[in-house]
Protein backbone atom coordinates (compact mmCIF):
# COMPACT_ATOMS: atom_id res chain seq x y z
CA UNK A 1 0.00 0.00 0.00
CA UNK A 2 2.81 2.44 0.79
CA UNK A 3 4.16 1.97 -2.75
CA UNK A 4 0.75 2.98 -4.14
CA UNK A 5 0.74 6.09 -1.96
CA UNK A 6 4.31 7.00 -2.92
CA UNK A 7 3.43 6.68 -6.62
CA UNK A 8 0.91 9.47 -6.15
CA UNK A 9 3.78 11.81 -5.20
CA UNK A 10 4.76 12.94 -8.68
CA UNK A 11 8.27 14.14 -9.42
CA UNK A 12 8.85 16.88 -11.96
CA UNK A 13 10.42 14.21 -14.20
CA UNK A 14 7.20 12.15 -14.22
CA UNK A 15 4.72 15.01 -14.42
CA UNK A 16 4.38 15.35 -18.21
CA UNK A 17 4.05 11.62 -18.87
CA UNK A 18 1.47 11.31 -16.08
CA UNK A 19 -0.52 14.25 -17.46
CA UNK A 20 -0.35 12.77 -20.97
CA UNK A 21 -1.75 9.46 -19.71
CA UNK A 22 -4.64 11.16 -17.89
CA UNK A 23 -5.39 13.31 -20.93
CA UNK A 24 -5.27 10.28 -23.23
CA UNK A 25 -8.16 8.89 -21.18
CA UNK A 26 -9.98 12.27 -21.32
CA UNK A 27 -9.78 12.83 -17.59
CA UNK A 28 -10.88 16.25 -16.31
CA UNK A 29 -7.93 17.56 -14.27
CA UNK A 30 -8.54 19.68 -11.18
CA UNK A 31 -5.65 21.54 -9.54
CA UNK A 32 -5.33 23.23 -6.20
CA UNK A 33 -2.35 24.14 -4.07
CA UNK A 34 -1.27 25.07 -0.58
CA UNK A 35 1.02 24.39 2.36
CA UNK A 36 -1.19 21.81 4.12
CA UNK A 37 1.11 22.05 7.12
CA UNK A 38 -1.24 20.53 9.70
CA UNK A 39 -3.82 18.52 7.81
CA UNK A 40 -7.24 19.12 9.39
CA UNK A 41 -10.97 18.72 8.80
CA UNK A 42 -11.17 21.90 6.73
CA UNK A 43 -8.44 20.68 4.38
CA UNK A 44 -10.02 17.26 3.93
CA UNK A 45 -13.44 18.76 3.22
CA UNK A 46 -11.97 21.28 0.76
CA UNK A 47 -9.95 18.64 -1.10
CA UNK A 48 -12.92 16.26 -1.30
CA UNK A 49 -15.06 19.06 -2.78
CA UNK A 50 -12.30 19.90 -5.25
CA UNK A 51 -12.07 16.29 -6.40
CA UNK A 52 -15.85 16.21 -6.97
CA UNK A 53 -15.38 18.85 -9.69
CA UNK A 54 -13.46 16.50 -11.99
CA UNK A 55 -11.79 13.14 -12.47
CA UNK A 56 -8.22 13.81 -11.29
CA UNK A 57 -7.17 15.99 -8.35
CA UNK A 58 -3.61 17.26 -8.36
CA UNK A 59 -2.37 19.10 -5.28
CA UNK A 60 0.57 21.49 -5.67
CA UNK A 61 2.42 21.48 -2.37
CA UNK A 62 4.77 24.24 -1.23
CA UNK A 63 8.22 22.95 -0.30
CA UNK A 64 9.62 23.58 3.18
CA UNK A 65 11.77 26.45 1.86
CA UNK A 66 8.79 28.04 0.15
CA UNK A 67 6.67 27.88 3.31
CA UNK A 68 9.46 29.38 5.42
CA UNK A 69 9.69 32.32 3.03
CA UNK A 70 5.90 32.83 3.07
CA UNK A 71 4.97 32.00 6.67
CA UNK A 72 8.20 32.70 8.54
CA UNK A 73 11.13 30.74 9.98
CA UNK A 74 9.00 28.73 12.45
CA UNK A 75 7.06 27.06 9.64
CA UNK A 76 6.43 24.52 8.36
CA UNK A 77 5.61 22.36 11.37
CA UNK A 78 5.77 19.14 9.29
CA UNK A 79 8.41 18.54 6.64
CA UNK A 80 7.52 18.24 2.96
CA UNK A 81 8.01 14.45 2.89
CA UNK A 82 5.45 14.03 5.70
CA UNK A 83 2.99 16.50 4.18
CA UNK A 84 3.31 14.86 0.74
CA UNK A 85 2.70 11.39 2.12
CA UNK A 86 -0.33 12.47 4.16
CA UNK A 87 -1.93 14.19 1.18
CA UNK A 88 -1.15 11.29 -1.16
CA UNK A 89 -2.73 8.87 1.31
CA UNK A 90 -6.11 10.54 0.83
CA UNK A 91 -8.22 8.44 -1.52
CA UNK A 92 -9.49 11.43 -3.50
CA UNK A 93 -6.03 12.93 -4.13
CA UNK A 94 -4.60 11.53 -7.36
CA UNK A 95 -1.31 13.38 -7.41
CA UNK A 96 0.88 15.57 -5.21
CA UNK A 97 3.70 17.62 -6.66
CA UNK A 98 6.07 19.87 -4.75
CA UNK A 99 6.93 23.34 -5.99
CA UNK A 100 9.78 25.51 -4.75
CA UNK A 101 8.47 28.92 -5.83
CA UNK A 102 6.36 31.10 -3.57
CA UNK A 103 3.37 30.62 -5.88
CA UNK A 104 2.36 27.84 -8.27
CA UNK A 105 2.26 29.86 -11.52
CA UNK A 106 4.96 27.78 -13.26
CA UNK A 107 3.28 24.55 -12.17
CA UNK A 108 -0.16 25.72 -13.31
CA UNK A 109 1.33 26.77 -16.67
CA UNK A 110 2.85 23.31 -17.05
CA UNK A 111 -0.25 21.37 -15.94
CA UNK A 112 -2.91 23.56 -17.62
CA UNK A 113 -5.70 22.11 -15.49
CA UNK A 114 -9.29 22.02 -16.67
CA UNK A 115 -10.33 23.48 -13.32
CA UNK A 116 -8.27 25.61 -10.93
CA UNK A 117 -9.63 25.63 -7.38
CA UNK A 118 -8.92 28.02 -4.52
CA UNK A 119 -10.68 29.03 -1.33
CA UNK A 120 -13.55 31.51 -1.50
CA UNK A 121 -11.43 34.07 0.33
CA UNK A 122 -9.89 34.79 -3.11
CA UNK A 123 -11.44 36.78 -5.93
CA UNK A 124 -10.79 35.32 -9.38
CA UNK A 125 -8.49 38.24 -10.28
CA UNK A 126 -6.37 37.42 -7.17
CA UNK A 127 -5.87 33.74 -8.00
CA UNK A 128 -2.40 33.01 -9.30
CA UNK A 129 -2.64 31.31 -12.69
CA UNK A 130 -6.32 32.12 -13.26
CA UNK A 131 -5.51 33.96 -16.48
CA UNK A 132 -3.46 31.02 -17.75
CA UNK A 133 -6.27 28.54 -17.05
CA UNK A 134 -9.00 30.77 -18.48
CA UNK A 135 -6.96 31.48 -21.64
CA UNK A 136 -6.62 27.72 -22.09
CA UNK A 137 -10.40 27.21 -21.90
CA UNK A 138 -10.41 26.09 -18.28
CA UNK A 139 -12.53 27.16 -15.33
CA UNK A 140 -11.83 28.80 -11.98
CA UNK A 141 -13.82 27.62 -8.97
CA UNK A 142 -13.76 28.89 -5.42
CA UNK A 143 -14.86 26.76 -2.48
CA UNK A 144 -16.04 27.89 0.93
CA UNK A 145 -13.82 27.09 3.87
CA UNK A 146 -15.19 25.31 6.90
CA UNK A 147 -15.51 27.88 9.65
CA UNK A 148 -13.16 27.48 12.59
CA UNK A 149 -10.46 25.46 10.81
CA UNK A 150 -7.18 27.21 10.13
CA UNK A 151 -3.64 25.89 10.44
CA UNK A 152 -2.37 29.30 11.57
CA UNK A 153 -5.00 29.46 14.32
CA UNK A 154 -4.14 25.89 15.38
CA UNK A 155 -0.45 26.80 15.61
CA UNK A 156 -1.26 29.95 17.60
CA UNK A 157 -3.46 27.96 20.00
CA UNK A 158 -0.76 25.31 20.55
CA UNK A 159 1.86 27.98 21.17
CA UNK A 160 -0.44 29.85 23.55
CA UNK A 161 -1.22 26.72 25.56
CA UNK A 162 2.47 25.72 25.62
CA UNK A 163 3.47 29.16 26.90
CA UNK A 164 0.87 28.98 29.68
CA UNK A 165 2.33 25.73 31.03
Amino acid sequence: MIDYINQKIISQDRLNSTLNLWRFFNKKIVFTNGCFDLLHYGHVHYLAEAKALGDILIVGLNTDNSISRIKGPDRPIKDEASRSLLLASLEFVDGVILFEEDNPLNLITQILPDILVKGADYQVNQIVGADVVLNNGGQIRTLEFKEGYSTSKMVDKIRSETNQN
